[in-house]
């Protein structure tokens, strides 16, 4: 997996006018960096600028991960080598949340949904990803990114 973060910054370079390619990224570091635990607590949902949107189920969730946003802001920035997020709201949002857990066969479908909305931009900076698993993980994550992003517009 450190493999996977090293790359991370040299396809922000290579991309950096790509919005796209850009949340798609700052949203597998946070995934990478809130860890297994908090994963289907916390789904980033949005980012503009410098500042990353992350979906909780309530109040509580949103108040201890406030207490903690300094010290992820300051590991995912790491990551990067450069301040890509400089805050992180908490924006309660069980909606977002649903489907976290998903079966099986909702997560071929949430998986077929993602694929589909891989763009040339984003296939062309996969392929910058030696590594075919690490290549499909990362297309996965920014269709996913893209998929909630048009379920949330079409509400």
């Amino acid at each position: 997996m450190q493999d996977i973060l090293s790359a991370l910054p040299t396809l922000l370079d290579q991309h950096s006018d790509n919005e796209d390619v850009r949340r798609s990224v700052v949203f597998a570091v946070w995934r990478r960096i809130a860890g297994v635990s908090l994963v289907s607590h916390a789904i980033p949902i949005g980012l503009n600028e410098t500042t990353l949107t992350v979906a909780v189920a309530d109040r509580m969730w949103q108040r201890n991960l406030q207490q903690l946003a300094k010290e992820m802001i300051f590991k995912m920035n790491f990551v990067f080598g450069t301040p890509q997020v400089k805050f992180i709201e908490f924006e309660i949002d069980k909606g977002s949340l649903m489907g976290t857990s998903a079966s099986l066969p909702d997560r071929a479908r949430l998986e077929a949904e993602a694929l589909d909305q891989i763009t040339e931009p984003l296939r062309k900076a996969a392929d910058a990803i030696a590594d075919d698993d690490l290549r499909r993980k990362f297309l996965l994550a920014a269709g996913s990114c893209l998929a909630r992003a048009e379920r949330l517009s079409a509400k």
